[in-house]
């Protein structure tokens, strides 16, 4: 196995599309937006997505094994302070768990991130969640104390992660 991490191109709107709705459909806990919400989209709605995540401002990863997505992770500097990134999207095939597939996406916005000299990493994770909980731990990330109600389910709390780049 040799995986391989590529930034988002316009060039990878379909296979971006096929990769976040096949994440949507495996963990839909650990998602704002819903399958049924992002199926719908138009062509013309993915090629947006695509552009947002390739214009400078913002960037998206996918891990492929062989040229096949395994991975998808995606991040945008907070609006109101740029120094700070949040991540999204984030999302590891299940044949692809605990090797090592996460944390390259992860080392790939960290890398992203520190050179565009921004200084912290943020990230939001369902608490009934506790492997991805467990993950963002060993990958530097660390509670900020911060909760809010998933916007799918209020009955379930995020917590606000954080990772203080150097």
């Amino acid at each position: 196995m040799a995986i391989t991490l590529r930034a988002i191109s316009l060039a990878d709107k379909d296979l971006y599309r096929e990769t976040r709705l096949r994440a949507l459909r495996d963990t839909p806990s650990a998602f704002g937006s819903t399958y049924a919400r992002e199926a719908a989209f138009t062509d013309a709605e993915w090629q947006q997505r695509t552009a947002n995540l390739n214009a400078g401002r913002a960037i998206g990863f996918l891990a492929l094994d062989d040229g096949q997505p395994c991975g998808l992770v995606a991040a945008f500097p907070k609006t109101d302070d740029p120094a700070h990134i949040e991540i999204v999207s984030m999302w590891v095939a299940p044949t692809h768990r605990r090797l090592g597939v996460g944390t390259l996406l992860i080392d790939g916005i960290k890398n992203w991130a520190a050179a565009r000299n921004a200084h912290e990493l943020l990230l939001m994770v369902t608490g009934n969640n506790q492997s991805a909980i467990d993950f963002y731990l060993r990958n530097g990330f660390t509670p900020t104390g911060h909760t809010g109600p998933y916007p799918n389910d209020s009955t379930i709390l995020e917590h606000e992660m954080r990772c203080t780049l150097t």
